[in-house]
Parts: structure tokens; C-alpha cells; sequence
């Protein structure tokens, strides 16, 4: 299982990674684990603004629905559209082409709230 260090963690197993002004978000590589084979994305929030820990979209995989909390507040610029069609990639891979949304925070430094490789590995593991 990854725990990237250059990427932020939250409790709900979403991360973060901060690129100038834009930040990128996905679940973990542990949440992707734990749901198992992803069959569909859905972002209907695309130009919203949103707080913090709300729910952006939801990801489907064979049995279950869940949803998908916004790591810090921001407006969501765009969503992945590779997902579209390879829903697959957020398995694949997590931290990389399998990336939901991007956005832009209302402060970066919000991130800094939020846990890093090593709170998050331990979260994982109690």
C-alpha cells in the first residue's frame, strides 16, 4: 500500500496534493483497496464552491455508493474526465491518472490542518 509523502490525508481517506494555486484530490490507495473494483465516478459538482468535509461526488463500485468529501474549501475547476470511461484508473492508480477533481482553494494553507504520511499510515493501521 502507497503513502506518498508530497500529498495531504484526511480522516474519510481522501488526499490532496497542492500544484501552485490548484490542488488535485482522490481517495487513497487504502480506500480504493477497501471498496474494491470501481465502476463509476460522479462529480456533479464541477463550477461549485464548496466547505470543507462537504461531499463533492460519490464512486460507485459493484456493491455499495460512497460518498466523497471535499478535503479543504474550494471551487471544483474540473473533474477527471478519463474516469468517464476507465473508472478503473482511480484502482490503478491513485495518486497519479486516477485523480477525481481539481480545484481551487480558498487558502492553501488550509491544507496544513490535514494529515501527512505518517498520521495517515497510522490511522490505517490501528
Amino acid at each position: 500500500m502507497e503513502f506518498p509523502s508530497n500529498v495531504k490525508y484526511t480522516k474519510e481517506h481522501e488526499w490532496i496534493r497542492i500544484e501552485g494555486d490548484i490542488a488535485y484530490v482522490g481517495i487513497t490507495d487504502y480506500a480504493q483497496e477497501q471498496l474494491g473494483d470501481i465502476v463509476f465516478v460522479d462529480i456533479p459538482t464541477e463550477g461549485e464552491t464548496l466547505e470543507k468535509e462537504e461531499v463533492f461526488g460519490t464512486i460507485e463500485v459493484v456493491k455499495t455508493i460512497s460518498d466523497l468529501f471535499l478535503p479543504v474549501s474550494g471551487e471544483i475547476l474540473e473533474q477527471n474526465e478519463a474516469l468517464a470511461d476507465n473508472p478503473e484508473l482511480v484502482n490503478q492508480d491513485p495518486y497519479g491518472e486516477g485523480w477525481l477533481i481539481k480545484i481551487k482553494p480558498n487558502d492553501v494553507n488550509d491544507v496544513n490542518d490535514l494529515l501527512d504520511a505518517e498520521a495517515y499510515k497510522a490511522l490505517v493501521n490501528e
